[in-house]
């Protein structure tokens, strides 16, 4: 017999991260390593298990995520992302709780591009007046 699992895309800035959540009993797993050991900052962990604690889910689902892309934050963002769409499958119910902290809505703020004649997206070369 198969196994019951819930899937969510979460994205920020350049990371998507692919999140599964099985019945289970808390773990989680991050590219095949513990969320401590792939975060390395309590504060990103704090972030992450947030929508779970939301939710009032913690302990119930196992939870095992590919990321990649962008930086470690944007990364915790979108995995954040991924976990709240996941819970919506698994309980429609949480769905207004979870919007209503802002764990569903993806951030469009993305990187500005580099414009032709200067050095970054905003910043000009160094004027010299001599």
């Amino acid at each position: 017999m198969a196994q019951v699992q819930f899937y969510g895309t979460g994205r920020r800035k350049n990371a998507v991260a692919r999140v599964y959540l099985l019945p289970g009993e808390g773990k989680m797993s991050v590219n095949n390593k513990s969320l401590g050991d792939y975060f390395g900052r309590k504060s990103l962990e704090a972030v992450v298990t947030q929508p779970i604690k939301t939710a009032g889910v913690d302990g119930r689902f196992d939870l095992n995520a590919k990321v990649l892309g962008g930086g470690v934050s944007g990364q915790a963002e979108a995995l954040v992302h991924g976990i709240a769409r996941a819970l919506v499958q698994a309980d429609p119910n949480l769905r207004i709780t979870l919007k209503r902290n802002g764990y569903l809505t993806r951030d469009p703020r993305m990187k500005e591009r580099r414009k032709y004649g200067l050095k970054k997206a905003r910043r000009s070369p160094q004027f010299s007046k001599r």
